[in-house]
């Protein structure tokens, strides 16, 4: 008799934001990202929550509470596989942003709306690593496409503190998804 179902695993509440998970963590970039500033804040009542700047809109240093924890992030809408879900993955990281810029930069992959991307972390804290590793071309099931194009993400809501599943978005970039579903 077993005390759980066969194959249970504990929800992840991840929501709607993709986080990067102790090994390997596969996803297909939906959308070119928004990019920008990030800093922290915390509220009168102990929480901490992100102010973000578009790249032109530095911080300054009397702004924010730790100048010297400033990160330049990137913000797209991916589908994440293990969670079958389309999420926004936000990437901190200069190792794996320079991954992809060079992926992307690169005849032999180009865009990385025609593949899948699997970022795999490794270690602890100071000593966490990332290996990005794309995988062969292939075309975008369909019917994440349409979920895509259905749904209203506003990633530019990000900048003012917002929440880019409730604010209106702009028109979705039909090429883009065109391309990705070949």
């Amino acid at each position: 008799m077993n005390f759980l179902p066969e194959g249970y695993d504990v929800p992840n509440k991840a929501g709607n934001y993709m986080r990067f998970e102790d090994g390997a963590n596969r996803f297909r970039i939906l959308a070119s990202p928004i990019v920008g500033w990030e800093a922290w804040e915390t509220g009168n009542d102990g929480s901490r929550k992100p102010i973000r700047r578009r790249m032109s809109d530095l911080f300054k240093a009397s702004e924010v509470e730790e100048p010297e924890n400033i990160k330049h992030f990137w913000a797209m809408p991916v589908w994440n596989y293990k969670e079958e879900r389309i999420q926004i993955l936000e990437i901190t990281q200069k190792s794996i942003q320079k991954s992809i810029k060079a992926l992307a930069a690169d005849e032999d992959w180009g865009s990385p709306f025609q593949y899948d991307i699997v970022v795999t972390k490794t270690g602890q804290k100071l000593d966490t690593k990332y290996n990005v590793q794309p995988k062969p071309a292939k075309k975008l099931d369909e019917g994440i496409a349409q979920l895509y194009m259905d749904m209203h993400i506003n990633l530019e809501a990000l900048y003012s503190g917002g929440d880019p599943f409730v604010e209106t978005k702009p028109e979705i970039n039909v090429n883009e998804v065109a391309d990705a579903i070949g």
